[in-house]
């Protein structure tokens, strides 16, 4: 009779004692997982860990027992024909686990495009055509061309390089509206002393 333990277990799991198939796998697993965490990535740790490789494995071990006849001469022989068996069913889910990843988009640049969205709501758009049509009422008709250019986004030299009038003059004028603007609505008044609520 062998003098280690574990040789004595492998001659009961040969012989299909169940007892013995368990109290295996908790001696064995240790070290096992240790053997798939020292080469899993930190990227892949979120897709599988260590347990899902080892109990893959030694659900096809039990299986080679019950059902192929396997056998081994000692805890040895075993140890490394698990290792081995372990390696190679990380690696083969490595492989499939890269492939996915290849085609999956950072989370952060998916958070990034959800968050950004180029459209405006509708009451956004409600609420600038009404501010627009008081803008409007308040200019006088001389300078609906230099407003209309403000609010397609150009700049103070591109009007005032359009219109032919001098940049000063264009931010005097776009401050004026807004002073207007202000003065029929109390709650900008605020903003507008500090900034050109025109844009």
């Amino acid at each position: 009779m062998s003098t280690n333990p574990l040789d004595d277990l492998l001659q009961r799991l040969s012989h299909g004692d169940e007892a013995a198939a368990e109290q295996v796998f908790r001696t064995y697993e240790p070290y096992l997982r240790m053997v798939v965490r020292r080469q899993l990535p930190t990227r892949l740790r979120c897709k599988f860990d260590s347990v899902d490789v080892v109990q893959s494995v030694w659900a096809d071990v039990l299986n080679g027992f019950q059902n192929s006849g396997w056998s081994f001469n000692n805890s040895s022989q075993l140890r490394a024909f698990l290792v081995k068996v372990t390696r190679n069913r990380f690696l083969d889910r490595l492989r499939k686990h890269e492939r996915a990843l290849e085609h999956e988009h950072p989370a952060d640049d998916n958070i990034a495009l959800m968050a950004f969205d180029p459209e405006p709501r509708p009451s956004e758009v409600a609420q600038a055509d009404e501010l627009w049509q008081k803008i409007v009422t308040l200019c006088p008709p001389a300078h609906l061309e230099l407003l209309r250019l403000k609010r397609e986004g150009r700049t103070l030299n591109e009007i005032a390089e359009q219109t032919g009038m001098h940049p000063s003059s264009v931010r005097r004028i776009l401050y004026d509206l807004a002073r207007r603007l202000a003065d029929q609505n109390p709650a900008t008044s605020t903003a507008a002393s500090d900034e050109d609520p025109l844009g």
